[in-house]
């Protein structure tokens, strides 16, 4: 489903799971390029304050982006700005919840403002705001 800017509303809310799994890791290392071994080395990673591997900060972050693309605003939504805190970490087997809700809706200028949040097991990992231009109502 597609929300207009018309449709938005202060309050609006939409979420999705995905659990990380060690081939999500495995990919986006590839795809990133981002091969920090924090990411895919255990040995390496129990040195590190993290106590083992953890799962790229963005990958985590792209589960936003697929709330915003297929549920809230939806398809034809437009992704403009996004800034992100990342609170604590994502390991592989965590369910990653991403949760998006309308701050502010500007029709005049087509803009939204959402308010964005990762959790596991109810944990904030990463939080933020975006600014989205969502798709406007044809004509009729």
């Amino acid at each position: 489903m597609t929300y207009y800017i018309q449709d938005l509303k202060p309050g609006m809310s939409a979420s999705i799971g995905k659990t990380v799994t060690e081939t999500d890791i495995v990919l986006f290392a590839g795809i990133s390029t981002d091969v920090n071994p924090a990411h895919l080395d255990e040995e390496y990673a129990k040195g590190t304050m993290f106590g083992g591997r953890i799962a790229h900060g963005m990958l985590s972050a792209g589960f936003i982006s697929a709330v915003l693309a297929n549920h809230l605003p939806g398809p034809g939504t437009i992704y403009l700005s996004q800034t992100l805190k990342f609170k604590a970490p994502v390991r592989p087997g965590d369910t990653v919840r991403a949760t998006v809700t309308v701050r502010e809706v500007m029709l005049e200028k087509n803009r939204v403002i959402l308010d964005t949040v990762c959790t596991v097991a109810g944990k904030t990992v990463i939080e933020g705001e975006c600014l989205m231009m969502p798709p406007v109502k044809p004509a009729e």
